[in-house]
């Protein structure tokens, strides 16, 4: 991969060609139409605006005197569509401390302790990734740990989900966080049995450390972009729904765009935390389509609950596997509500982040409440509900009739498998990860991967979405497998469904006349590879708006 990304880069660095007309033969092409029915071609032709003209056998296109592309019977297919991603935050990762794979504590101290000595000027020591389900440590670690692998400087970690971080003792101190230092609405100190802070923070209650990390600047913001859209490209994936944008982030989208600088489609969700931010937008209004369709932001990202992985999630009921606790909803029922009556007013499709039962329940009820109020001035904004991980099973007819979108992210099923019925139990895991429950139910699926908490891979997602089977084919039988998409359904996910929930079904997602001619050539037909070649998918070519922007090479 290391290579790939380095000659994606050389053609970032170069700039992109212009757009140009060009017939591409020879290919076995495959698309989805406006339907979700698949249609076959082997020749596609392109406009001087990068759209699609037409498509089918070569010898039914109309002739013309136009460059010419021969795909050497590799599969054509549109670009794929990673409907909850975080591009800063994937090239961040790149470029930090991770212990994803770390197989327990001692080896991602090591890690950690290494990571440390070979940046002795770094003022934070900082990365994520820990996963203690994944450790088998059956407890979070503590600072007093931490501090074996770096005392002197502070040390601040994610957990793999973003919804818990790991202090040491020092950062501990910087933050001020001691017994009597109380939990924020939202979020939760762990604390041992005397009362004292372990050095795990849930949630709301991680900004206690966050805003003393120094912020990234101009250029590392710059450079975590330009990673993490090399690898994007590489992948396949032409569009990302962006699952927070901030306002630093926001600039920098912007002025990439507005100069023709961003190769891959990028649909914002603004952070909806950050207050300042959101009433420039508000007072501005969505942004649509700047640079040829390369940066929208037209989305609001709202917090209900926490996460699933450190009990944030909330639920209706005790944890199974903690019954001291129901997890944490972020806001109460009225202030979610003023917060999304804001962003709908103001134009804005509002993104609600909703893990848990309660949490579901109480977005679905703040989206039924402004469809009351505003009527198709809400729902036609097509607003949504990410992750709609764990649903009480009575509320899933809600979503159709709220008109509200489920964007889900198949590896969490699979990641998270390993833990979710001990947290919920044999009776509500029948309402989780429950996909073809949903669909039945009369909603929409948009399908993304929540990268870099999950890997990007949308390959990876659309194996996940088939067999609910880990990488190794684990379990055999698919974890409720009756819950899996088939092909059609989760090619449709990454595509023409997640295209609709960013509000640009007549542009991307799909290769029929008029839409850009965002595609991809890849080495195996999604549609009848069997699930093990899926997973191995290989890029290589990807094209954006009628332009080459990823190229492999032997």
């Amino acid at each position: 991969m290391t290579r790939h990304l380095a000659i994606a880069l050389l053609l970032l660095s170069a700039g992109a060609a212009a757009a140009q007309a060009l017939l591409v033969h020879n290919a076995r092409g495959l698309t989805l139409d406006e339907r979700g029915r698949v249609i076959r071609f082997d020749a596609l032709q392109i406009g001087p605006d990068g759209r699609v003209q037409a498509i089918g056998r070569l010898a039914e296109l109309p002739p013309g005197d136009v460059p010419r592309l021969d795909a050497g019977g590799r599969v054509l297919m549109p670009g794929l569509i990673d409907a909850h991603g975080h591009v800063l935050a994937l090239g961040a990762a790149r470029r930090s401390l991770q212990l994803r794979d770390t197989p327990d504590l001692t080896a991602a101290l090591a890690a950690i302790r290494a990571h440390a000595q070979a940046r002795p000027q770094a003022a934070w020591v900082t990365g994520g990734g820990w996963n203690q389900a994944a450790w088998q440590l059956g407890r979070f670690p503590t600072a007093a740990e931490l501090d074996t692998a770096e005392r002197d400087r502070p040390v601040w970690l994610s957990r793999v989900d973003g919804h818990a971080g790991w202090a040491n003792s020092r950062a501990l101190a910087i933050a001020g966080i001691h017994r009597d230092t109380p939990d924020p609405t939202g979020g939760r100190i762990e604390r041992d049995a005397s009362g004292e802070p372990t050095g795990v923070l849930v949630d709301a209650a991680m900004g206690l450390v966050e805003r003393h990390v120094p912020a990234e600047d101009e250029a590392e913001l710059a450079a975590s972009l330009d990673t993490a859209a090399a690898e994007l490209l590489a992948l396949g994936i032409t569009t990302v729904h962006d699952a927070g944008i901030s306002a630093a982030a926001d600039q920098l989208l912007r002025q990439r765009a507005a100069a023709g600088q961003l190769p891959l489609r990028i649909y914002g969700m603004a952070r909806g935390s950050d207050e300042a931010f959101m009433a420039r937008l508000r007072s501005a209004g969505p942004l649509r389509d700047l640079g040829d369709g390369h940066y929208t932001l037209r989305a609001v990202k709202l917090f209900a609950d926490g996460a699933l992985g450190s009990r944030g999630a909330a639920l209706l009921a005790p944890y199974s596997d903690a019954p001291g606790t129901q997890g944490l909803l972020f806001r109460s029922d009225a202030d979610l509500l003023a917060q999304m009556r804001a962003a709908a007013k103001a134009g804005f499709q509002v993104n609600v982040h909703a893990i848990g039962d309660a949490a579901n329940r109480q977005a679905l009820a703040g989206f039924e409440a402004l469809a009351r109020e505003l009527g198709p001035r809400s729902t036609g904004l097509r607003h949504r509900i990410e992750h709609a991980q764990v649903i009480a099973l009575p509320d899933l007819p809600r979503f159709a009739r709220a008109q509200v979108i489920a964007s889900v992210q198949p590896t969490h099923a699979t990641s998270d498998m390993n833990m979710a019925e001990d947290r919920v139990g044999p009776q509500r895991i029948q309402g989780a990860y429950a996909w073809q429950r949903l669909l039945k139910a009369g909603a929409t699926l948009a399908c993304g991967s929540d990268f870099p908490v999950e890997e990007p891979s949308p390959w990876a997602g659309l194996y996940a979405a088939v067999t609910r089977q880990d990488a190794h084919g684990k379990p055999v039988s698919g974890w409720y497998r009756q819950q899996a998409l088939n092909p059609v359904q989760a090619l449709d996910c990454f595509t023409r469904s997640a295209a609709f929930a960013g509000h640009a079904e007549k542009d991307v997602g799909l290769l029929t006349p008029g839409h850009r001619a965002d595609f991809i050539l890849v080495d195996r037909d999604p549609l009848t590879a069997s699930p093990a070649a899926l997973l191995k998918t290989q890029v290589l070519q990807t094209w954006v708006g009628g332009r080459r922007v990823y190229e492999r090479q032997p």
